[in-house]
């Protein structure tokens, strides 16, 4: 029996990084995107954010593509906030993403970074994350 797990570490920002993700939506937009990656078949292991970003913790599935996986889960969270309304404007992701691998020894150092997204932006602006 083949054993096969791949962990990816997935960014993404509002567009023109617009700080639309305040504390009253994130949870409920964090709710909803893992709600709708499971009906969908993608393991969200952990997700969290700032104002302008999310931070996505997911195991890829062998026949999964990461550029479908993140596709879903961008296009279908901001159809839902412009459907209900959850902003005053159009919302939008922008079309760049950063993805990167992770290894099994570091899955609990990066759940450790998106879990603590707050204090990390307390101390360093969002357009910096990228270079940390």
């Amino acid at each position: 029996m083949s054993y096969k797990r791949v962990w990816l570490h997935i960014v993404w920002s509002t567009k023109f990084r617009e700080p639309w993700l305040n504390e009253n939506l994130r949870p409920k937009l964090f709710k909803h995107i893992r709600r709708n990656a499971s009906e969908k078949g993608i393991y969200v292991d952990y997700l969290n954010g700032y104002v302008d970003h999310v931070h996505c913790l997911i195991s890829l599935e062998p026949k999964q593509s990461f550029d479908k996986i993140v596709m879903l889960l961008k296009g279908e969270s901001s159809h839902w906030i412009n459907e209900y309304q959850l902003i005053s404007g159009y919302f939008e992701w922008q079309t760049d993403f950063y993805v990167v691998s992770i290894s099994d020894s570091d899955v609990n150092k990066v759940r450790d970074y998106i879990r603590n997204q707050d204090n990390h932006h307390k101390n360093n602006p969002s357009i910096d994350e990228l270079d940390d």
